[in-house]
C-alpha cells in the first residue's frame, strides 16, 4: 500500500503539503524531512503519516531524505506548535521552523537557471547590438550579458561559480530575477555542524631526542597542563607551526579532534557573592514555600511572582530551581535579553556548573545546535534562554520560570508573533507543571489574571537586607527652562548630585534613552527633516569616535535605525540646498560627550546598541563597571535591565517622558516601567541610592507613581482607562498590517479589507482602520494598518480568519498581510 506524508513547510501558507515515502524509510511525525518545493529543495518536519492517496489533482512527488531516524520534537512540542499556529493564526510550516534552531545542521546553496525572458534578451542584445536602455552602468550591462552567457545551456549554476567567472554579485542576479530574465533556485543538504577543534596531545613513554628551543617550549608546555592543550594556544607561544608538525613525526605528540568547549560567559564582581550563596530571608522564604509546594503537589500552577527591584527574585529562582535538579528534573528559564544580563550566565555556571546550557541570539548556529542536541539528550538540565528557548527539547521538564514577564523582547517581531511569556504558560498547561512569571513591573495582563484567581499571587515587598529603595526626586523641566532660559540636556540638581556621588567615589548611572548623537536633522529654512530613503523616518546622526578604548564607530554620519541605510551628512539641505542644517534631539552619544566635559576627571563608559554589538562587549563593559574602572555609565534602556552593581547610588534619567506622547495605549505602562526599572540599580549595595527624574510631565499618573514606587496604584489608574475601551486587560486585539513594495497595491488591498469589514458584521469584532501605519513606509515597503478588538478571544479569531479567506478568495498575496495578535508594538 502506498504510504504518504504531510509536511510542514516554513513558506507563509497555511496547509501541509503531501510527498510519497518508502512504508520501509516512513519517517516519525516530528522528524525533518528534505523535499522537492517549487523549484527549490526545503526542509520540513512531518506532521503526519498515512494512507490516504490526496484527490487535489497535483502530482505526488517523493520525498528526497528524511533527516532523522527518530521524531526530533517530542508529541508535547507538535502539541504546543498547534496551539500556537492556530492562536496566533500563523502556518504551522513558520511556527516548527521557529522551533528548530538547526540551520547549521542544513547547507544552502543558490542556484540561478536562464528564463525564457533572459535568453530572448540575450539573443535580441546580440542583433541589435545591445542597444537597449538601462538604469545600470555599461560594466554592470556588461556584466549581465555575461551571466546570460554562462547559462545559455540551461542548467542551473551555483551562485559562488558565476560571481567567479562573470564579476556578478548577489544585488546583481537577484535584479535580474526581478525582471524574470534569471529563475533562483535553493538546493538544501545535510551537513556537519559539530565544532571541532585540534587538540595537542603529549605521547606517552617516549625517550625524548635532543630537541630545538622552540620544540622543547612546545613539550614543556604540553607537560604543564598535563599533556593536552589545544593547538590554538600552542600557536600563541610564538613558534612555528612547522615545530608541531615535526614533534608529530618524530612520534612526540600526536594530534586529535574534538568537539569545541562552550564558553558560558559571564561577570565576576569581586566580592560579591552569586544569587545561590545569599541565605533567603523572611519575604523570599514565603515565596520559595509558595513555588515548592506547587511543584511537590504537581499539576498546572502558574504564579505571578510579584517582587520590588532588589527584593532577590533571582536567589528564590536558584533555590527552585536547585529543588527540582534534586528530584531528577529539569528547569526552564526564560530572559528577557541574555546578551544585556551576561550576569545571569556567570551566576547560572556558579551554582550548577556543567548542567547549564544556553538558547540565545548571540550564539553562532553551529553553538546554537550544538546547545540543543546537548538538551534534548538530557546532558544540561538548567536552561536559560531568551523567548526561543520556551521551545527547547528538554526531557523531565518540572518547572519553568520568565524573569522580567513584562518585558517587550519576549514578543516576536516576525512569523509567528508569538509572545514567549504566553507560550510558556501554555506550555506548562501542556506539561502539567508550575510556572513562574516574576516581575517588579508586572504586564498589567498578568496582573489582571492574579487578581482574578487565575494565577496564584507571590509577593515580595522587601529588599535584601532590608535596604530601602531608593528616594526618587522629581525634576521640573520646564521650571528649569524657565529659570536658565537655556535648553540644557542636564539640569543643575543633576550634575550637582552627580558630582556629588563621584567626590564620594561611589558610581552613578544616567539613563538617556535614545541612541547617537541627534536624532533629528532639520532645515531652518523649509523645515524639512532629512529622511531615510527607505523608511518613513528621520535619520539619527552619529559624530566618529576617536580615542575610544572601548568601543569604535565609523565616521560622521547620519544612520537609519530601523534598517541600518547610512549616508553622509549633507552639507545642504537635500530639498531646497539651505546651509542652515538644524540638529535636534540629544542621544546617548551627545550625553557621554557632554560629560565628558561637565566632569573631566569621571571616567564614563556608553552602553547602546552602537558601543554593545556581541555578548563579549558588554561583559567587558561590565566588568570594568563591576571594578570600578568606570564611574559613570550613560545608556539607553539597556541599562535597566537586571544589572546588580553595587557601587552605583545615584540614578539619572534624561527624556524618558516623551514616549508618553506615542500612539499607543500602553505608553504609560511603559514609561512606568522603565522608570522604575532604572530606578532599582540605585542602592543595591550598602549604601542608600538615589534617584533623579528629569521630565517635562511631572504630575502624569505614570511619572508620579513610578517616584512613589506604587505600582498598585498606578494598576489601578491604568485599569480605570483601559475599561472602558475594552484594552487589554478587558479585551483582545490584534494588529493587521497590509504591506506592499508599491505604494497603490497596499492602500487598495488595505481599502478592499476595510470595505469587507465594514460593508458585514463580525460577531464580536470592533475595526479601527485602515489608516497608514505610525511608519508608514519601512524598508521600502508600504504600510497599512487595521485593528481589531474584542471582548472574546474566539470572535477575534474567528474575525482573523474570515478576512484571510476573503482576502485570498480577492487575489490578496497572503505574504502581504502580517498578522499580529496581542500586539506589544502598534508601531
Amino acid at each position: 500500500m502506498p504510504l504518504f506524508v504531510d509536511v510542514a513547510l516554513p513558506v507563509p501558507l497555511e496547509r501541509a503539503f503531501t510527498y510519497s515515502v518508502n512504508g520501509a524509510d516512513a519517517p516519525a511525525v516530528g522528524a525533518r524531512v528534505l523535499v522537492p518545493f517549487s523549484g527549490q529543495r526545503l526542509m520540513g518536519v512531518v506532521i503526519r503519516v498515512h494512507s490516504v492517496q490526496p484527490t487535489d489533482g497535483f502530482e505526488i512527488k517523493p520525498v528526497q531524505q528524511v533527516l532523522d531516524d527518530a521524531a526530533l520534537l517530542p508529541d508535547e512540542l507538535m502539541k504546543l506548535a498547534e496551539w500556537i499556529a492556530q492562536y496566533y493564526v500563523a502556518p504551522l510550516g513558520e511556527v516548527l521552523r521557529g522551533m528548530l534552531p538547526l540551520n547549521a545542521e542544513i547547507r544552502r546553496t543558490l542556484l540561478y537557471r536562464i528564463a525564457e525572458q533572459g535568453r530572448r534578451v540575450l539573443y535580441e542584445g546580440a542583433a541589435k547590438g545591445s542597444s537597449r536602455r538601462s538604469k545600470l552602468t555599461p560594466e554592470d550591462q556588461n556584466k549581465e550579458y555575461a551571466v546570460l552567457n554562462a547559462l545559455e545551456s540551461g542548467g542551473a549554476v551555483k551562485l559562488t561559480s558565476l560571481r567567479s567567472s562573470t564579476g556578478a554579485n548577489k544585488a546583481l542576479l537577484e535584479g535580474m530575477v526581478k525582471k524574470r530574465w534569471l529563475t533562483r533556485e535553493v538546493e538544501a543538504d545535510e551537513r556537519d555542524a559539530r565544532r571541532l577543534e585540534k587538540i595537542a596531545v603529549l605521547v606517552d613513554d617516549v625517550r625524548l631526542p635532543k630537541l630545538n628551543d622552540n620544540q622543547m617550549k612546545i613539550m614543556v608546555e604540553l607537560s604543564a597542563v598535563g599533556g593536552r592543550l589545544r593547538v590554538q594556544d600552542l600557536r600563541s607561544f610564538g613558534v612555528p607551526q612547522s615545530t608541531l608538525a615535526t614533534l608529530v613525526k618524530r612520534g612526540l605528540v600526536r594530534v586529535e579532534e574534538a568537539t569545541e568547549s562552550f564558553h558560558l560567559g559571564g561577570v565576576h564582581a569581586p566580592g560579591k557573592k552569586h544569587a545561590h550563596e545569599h541565605a533567603l530571608n523572611e519575604t523570599q522564604t514565603e515565596a520559595l514555600a509558595g513555588i515548592a509546594a506547587a511543584m511537590s503537589e504537581g499539576g498546572f500552577k502558574p504564579h505571578l511572582l510579584y517582587g520590588i527591584t532588589g527584593s532577590g527574585k533571582t536567589a528564590v529562582y536558584f533555590a527552585a530551581m536547585r529543588r527540582m535538579l534534586d528530584a531528577g528534573k529539569a528547569s526552564l528559564l526564560l530572559v528577557p535579553e541574555i546578551g544585556l544580563t551576561p550576569a545571569m550566565a556567570g551566576q547560572m555556571h556558579a551554582a550548577f556548573s556543567d548542567e547549564v546550557a544556553l538558547l540565545h541570539s548571540q550564539l553562532s548556529p553551529d553553538e546554537r545546535a550544538e546547545q540543543w542536541h546537548r538538551i534534548r539528550r538530557g546532558e544540561a538540565r538548567i536552561v536559560v534562554g531568551t523567548r526561543s528557548a520556551v521551545f527547547a527539547p528538554v526531557p523531565a521538564l518540572g518547572l519553568i520560570i520568565v524573569d522580567e514577564e513584562h518585558d517587550g523582547s519576549y514578543k516576536q517581531e516576525e512569523t509567528p508573533r508569538y509572545n514567549g511569556r504566553d507560550v510558556a504558560v501554555m506550555r506548562a498547561k501542556l506539561l502539567g507543571i508550575p510556572v513562574v512569571l516574576g516581575s517588579a513591573t508586572p504586564s498589567l495582563e498578568s496582573w489582571n489574571n492574579a487578581q482574578n484567581g487565575r494565577y496564584a499571587l507571590l509577593k515580595m515587598e522587601q529588599r535584601v537586607m532590608d535596604r530601602p529603595l531608593p528616594a526618587v526626586e522629581l525634576v521640573d523641566m520646564r521650571a528649569e527652562f524657565a529659570q536658565t532660559g537655556a535648553e540644557n540636556i542636564f539640569s543643575r540638581r543633576l550634575i550637582e548630585e552627580t558630582q556629588a556621588t563621584l567626590d564620594r567615589g561611589e558610581q552613578a548611572i544616567i539613563l538617556l534613552n535614545r541612541r547617537g548623537y541627534s536624532y533629528v536633522v532639520m532645515c531652518r529654512a523649509c523645515g524639512d527633516k532629512i529622511e531615510c530613503e527607505n523608511c518613513a523616518i528621520a535619520m539619527t546622526f552619529h559624530k566618529p569616535v576617536v580615542d575610544s578604548d572601548l568601543h569604535a564607530e565609523p565616521g560622521e554620519r547620519l544612520e537609519c535605525h530601523y534598517c541600518g541605510y547610512r549616508r553622509t551628512v549633507p552639507k545642504t539641505c537635500p530639498k531646497c540646498q539651505s546651509e542652515h542644517l538644524y540638529y535636534m534631539g540629544a542621544g546617548s552619544q551627545q550625553g557621554e560627550e557632554r560629560l565628558q566635559e561637565i566632569f573631566p576627571a569621571a571616567r564614563i563608559g556608553r552602553m547602546d546598541r552602537d558601543t554593545v554589538r556581541g555578548r563579549g562587549d558588554m561583559e567587558r563593559l561590565l566588568q570594568r563597571l563591576h571594578s570600578g574602572e568606570i564611574n559613570l555609565l550613560v545608556g539607553t534602556q539597556m541599562i535597566a535591565k537586571g544589572h546588580d552593581i553595587h557601587g552605583v547610588t545615584t540614578v539619572g534619567v534624561v527624556g524618558c517622558d516623551h514616549a508618553l506622547g506615542m500612539p499607543d495605549f500602553r505608553a504609560a505602562e511603559r514609561v512606568f516601567q522603565l522608570l522604575t526599572q532604572v530606578s532599582g540599580r540605585a542602592g543595591r549595595g550598602d549604601l542608600p541610592g538615589k534617584v533623579l527624574v528629569q521630565s517635562y510631565h511631572p504630575d502624569h499618573y505614570a511619572v508620579r507613581m513610578a517616584a512613589e514606587h506604587d505600582y498598585l496604584g498606578f494598576a489601578r489608574r491604568e485599569m480605570q482607562f483601559r475599561r472602558p475601551f475594552f484594552y487589554p486587560p478587558f479585551g483582545v486585539l490584534a494588529n493587521v498590517l497590509v504591506q506592499s513594495q508599491e505604494l497603490n497595491e497596499a492602500l487598495a488591498w488595505s481599502g478592499q479589507l476595510g470595505r469587507w469589514f465594514a460593508g458585514r458584521t463580525v460577531q464580536g469584532v470592533r475595526v479601527l482602520g485602515p489608516a497608514a501605519a505610525p511608519v508608514a513606509r519601512l524598508k521600502r515597503i508600504y504600510r497599512f494598518h487595521l485593528l481589531l478588538k474584542a471582548q472574546r478571544r474566539s470572535d477575534l479569531q474567528a474575525g482573523l480568519r474570515a478576512m484571510l479567506q476573503h482576502a485570498e478568495a480577492q487575489g490578496i498575496p497572503r505574504k502581504a498581510l502580517v498578522v499580529d495578535v496581542d500586539a506589544i508594538s502598534l508601531m
